[in-house]
């Protein structure tokens, strides 16, 4: 038997001020047959394993269960499930291998995409057996590259209906909270968020949505329910399935160690409070316990300098323990250096939190530059392709620089923006005071704020405003694409993603966040962890961002990364099941 009681060097110190007010289970020696590392998307595999009547037990290393999951917009892709069946949409099992095949290319194994869509039907149908969770297919959320063969412009991914979280109990304060959502009590789905976007164009449709949502959010609350939508929603359903499922959480138990015996991993040396404890496991450890996402050190090997983590919306407790871990017993790893990345508006101030932002960047009226004052990319991209094309810029040594969104006033009438300043608002006042927002009623006053060559952003405008005016951006193809089109604005013809900009500007500072790293250990197509020889590390399973992305270093379509989470802790149970 090997395993040290050594404590990683990356652990973090929970604070006690932040804990719910909830006793938290002790930890203790004990046996079980699957035992989970993480309690994100990771939460599935104990639903799998009760359903196939084997014992399981999660530990979490944060007070908190739920994840990245729970902080996520809650959407995952998964061709061919029931869901999408039962609402009529694109359910062809060959198209979507065509268009994985297209799309991943050699950047993945191929038989562990193709497992992903054999046993992704299964996985959703196991949620809706396990968990009290209702699904809707997003319709019209395109696959994130729309273009290539086999695609499904009209969406492979599903999402929660708002869910009543308050039927979890006094345990609904054990799940994690989103800084997501809305400033009033309303379920916003991700469904609801494109038309509520819209709400000062599309009226009809965006108003009617609002008012719909912020009634069964208050009217909700009156009568003692608490509805929540997007990660919240499927943080709580998935843990309220775990707790009817009698699958114990261990919270505030890290992982120290794996116990390794006659080369087989057959369990691991947690902590608690200072006290170590021993737990074995009959038929395999999975570690989900997310990638390494505020691990600076990891980041700056891996990825450059210039991105440390600081800008991440992944679980602060995300730090890699489980990778290094891994590799301490002879794990391999593969895509290190891909991210889940997620262009973001700047923090107020060095520390602080970026602000999400993902419709703004195809709403027409605006475009993006940088320290040169010029576009660099089609601003309506997938955000993964977006900050893969900024850290490739950073690496060949012809970085970007400091990026603005640029809009004018009628963009600042039409649209929300940040999910703070509502249509015809002001931005807020605190943006323009930290230095990250500004305004003018010149280009070259702008330019002059934000310290870019006037000459260029003003040129960068009339080109921009001629391409708008055609109705094609011969620069970038901007709107050309189905997923471009769905966060556009329906109103604006002949391109939905482009018009020409006019009065007031305003520029507002953007970072390259991201929502989380997604290189990890090397796994097969049944999750197994794989050795630096390429051989299985029996017992030993890794899924979600603790594993290297299934796609390679691509994102298929909304949701990719929490529906690989899912679906491979059920493949992860279904393979240990049958272990000796």
């Amino acid at each position: 038997m090997t395993h040290s009681t050594q404590r990683p060097r990356q652990s973090k110190v929970i604070p006690m001020a932040n804990k719910p007010n909830l006793p938290v289970t002790p930890a203790r020696d004990t046996e079980v047959d699957i035992l989970i590392v993480g309690s994100g998307s990771g939460m599935t595999a104990a639903l799998s394993a009760k359903e196939a009547g084997l014992t399981a037990l999660i530990i979490e290393k944060s007070t908190y269960v739920g994840g990245s999951t729970a902080l996520s917009g809650g959407a995952f892709w998964v061709p061919g499930n029931s869901v999408l069946r039962e609402a009529g949409a694109d359910v062809d099992q060959d198209r979507a291998h065509l268009y994985l095949k297209t799309l991943v290319g050699d950047s993945a194994p191929q038989e562990r995409w193709e497992a992903y869509l054999e046993h992704g039907p299964a996985t959703v149908d196991l949620l809706k057996r396990m968990t009290p969770l209702e699904f809707m297919w997003c319709k019209d959320y395109s696959d994130y590259h729309s273009e290539l063969p086999g695609a499904a412009p009209s969406s492979r991914s599903i999402e929660s209906k708002p869910f009543n979280a308050s039927i979890l109990g006094s345990e609904r304060s054990r799940v994690i909270a989103s800084s997501l959502g809305s400033p009033i009590p309303m379920p916003v789905t991700g469904v609801d968020y494109k038309w509520m976007n819209l709400m000062a164009k599309v009226p009809q449709r965006g108003l009617t949505k609002s008012a719909m949502r912020a009634f069964q959010g208050i009217g909700g609350l009156a009568i003692k329910k608490e509805f929540t939508a997007g990660g919240q929603a499927l943080g709580t359903g998935l843990y309220a399935g775990v707790l009817k499922a009698g699958v114990p959480v261990w919270t505030e138990t890290e992982l120290i160690d794996l116990i390794e015996e006659d080369g087989k991993v057959v369990g691991v040396i947690a902590e608690q409070h200072g006290k170590q404890v021993t737990i074995r496991a009959r038929k395999g450890v999975i570690l989900s316990a997310g990638g390494f996402d505020h691990n600076k050190a990891m980041r700056q090997k891996y990825e450059d300098d210039f991105f440390t983590g600081e800008w991440s919306f992944g679980n602060e407790h995300n730090t890699g323990d489980a990778i290094t871990i891994a590799q301490k017993h002879g794990a391999d790893t593969d895509l290190m250096d891909q991210v889940w990345w997620f262009p973001a508006i700047s923090p107020l101030k060095e520390g602080g939190a970026p602000i999400v932002m993902l419709a703004e960047r195809s709403l027409p009226g605006s475009f993006i530059v940088g320290g040169d004052g010029k576009r660099f990319i089609n601003e309506s991209v997938d955000y993964m392709s977006y900050g893969q094309y900024v850290l490739e810029r950073e690496k060949s040594g012809d970085p970007i620089g400091d990026t603005w969104i640029i809009f004018d006033q009628e963009y600042r009438n039409s649209y929300i923006f940040g999910a703070v300043a509502f249509p015809r608002a002001p931005l807020p006042q605190a943006w323009y005071d930290a230095g990250i927002a500004f305004k003018a009623e010149s280009a070259a006053e702008l330019a002059q704020q934000i310290g870019v060559p006037g000459d260029a952003l003003t040129a960068q405008i009339d080109r921009f405003n001629g391409f708008a005016r055609a109705g094609r951006d011969d620069d970038f193809n901007r709107g050309a694409a189905a997923y471009d089109r769905y966060y556009g604005d329906p109103t604006i013809t002949p391109n939905p993603n482009l018009r020409a900009l006019k009065g007031t500007l305003y520029a507002v500072k953007m970072v390259t966040g991201d929502l989380g790293t997604c290189g990890g250990l090397k796994a097969d197509e049944n999750a197994r962890v794989l050795s630096t020889s390429g051989a299985p590390i029996e017992g030993l399973y890794a899924t979600g961002n603790t594993a290297a992305n299934v796609f390679g270093n691509r994102y298929p379509g909304a949701g990719a990364t929490i529906g690989q989470g899912m679906v491979f802790s059920h493949i992860a149970v279904q393979h240990a099941k049958n272990r000796g």
